[in-house]
Order: structure tokens, then sequence, then C-alpha cells
């Protein structure tokens, strides 16, 4: 908490909005008095010795051309006075739709040639793996032969099994019925 015990101290003003209208109303004045200086600018000159960005501005009462007029004339220090250029700085050209090459070979980046690569690879090698060709696929095909082969002699233990005991059954129910003939 801050030392005063009240929130937000007592240095500083209270915020004050600005509403829309008194915006408009404002810009509307500076466009105003801007024309009002232009007036008496062309009074007191002939107009051939005046600017040529004013002259424009006088015959085109464009909005957003007055703005960028206004920001050519606001440059500060040397920047009206030389163009700079920055050598290293690339100007972005924009291509016409009908200079769009589209059907030529399109360059692909490393890492979209790797990706493709890997991908193409994996096709292979499941395509060996599906016919049988991989060492893991000859493994997998070994280990399944061992285990029907295991389950064959499962089944085949269960079935003597199951023989005998149907024969011992057979055999105690003979046995039974000659002991009851008696």
């Amino acid at each position: 908490m801050p030392k005063g015990g009240r929130k937000g101290g007592h240095k500083g003003r209270a915020r004050q909005y600005t509403s829309p209208e008194e915006i408009d109303a404002q810009l509307q004045a500076e466009k105003q008095k801007a024309r009002e200086e232009e007036e008496q600018g062309e009074e007191g000159g002939d107009g051939a010795a005046g600017d040529p960005k004013k002259e424009k501005k006088s015959l085109d009462s464009d909005e957003s051309e007055d703005e960028e007029d206004d920001y050519q004339q606001k440059r500060k220090g040397v920047e009206g006075l030389i163009d700079i250029e920055n050598p290293n700085r690339v100007a972005q050209t924009t291509k016409k739709v009908t200079q769009l090459d589209l059907d030529g070979p399109k360059e692909l980046s490393r890492r979209e040639r790797e990706e493709i690569e890997k991908q193409k690879a994996k096709e292979r090698y499941m395509k060996m793996h599906l016919a049988g060709k991989t060492e893991q696929a000859k493994a997998d095909l070994a280990r399944l032969a061992i285990i029907r082969k295991q389950r064959e002699e499962a089944a085949r233990k269960k079935e003597e099994e199951r023989k005998a005991k149907d024969d011992a059954t057979l055999s105690g129910k003979r046995v039974q019925s000659l002991s009851l003939n008696k």
C-alpha cells in the first residue's frame, strides 16, 4: 500500500477524456485555420513564387492529400535538405498477378525437403515391412511361427487329455455297470 494509506497517492491528475465530437470540432478548426493562412499567403504573394506543394494543396482540398503534404513539410532537421536512402534496405517490389509463375518449379526449404524425404523413407520401410523383407518383419514372423507351434502343441495335448479322460470315464462306467449287474 502507498504511504498515505490511499490508493493512487497525491501525485498526478484525474484522467480527462475527450469525446469524439470534440476531436472532430478541433480537426475542423485546424483545417479552417490552415485554409485562412493559405488565403492570406496567396493574397500577399503573386502565386508564381509560392511553394508548389501549397499550390497543389489549394487546388486539391482532399483530406488525405492534405495530411500527406503536412507530413512532408514537417520534416525535422536535415531530412528536408538531403535525401538519404539506406543502401542495406531492400525495397519490396509488388508483382502483378500476370507476372506470377505458378506452374514453374517451386523451391522448397531445407526443412520441407527433409520432411518429404522422411515421409518417403517411412513409406518405403512400411512396404518392405509388409512384404516381410526387413529384419524386424523377419523376427516378428519367426516369433509368430514359434507361438503357432506352441499353441498347436497345447491344443494337441488338450485333445489327448480329453480323449484319455473320456476313455477313463467310459471304462469307469463299464466297471460300475458290471458291478451293478452282479
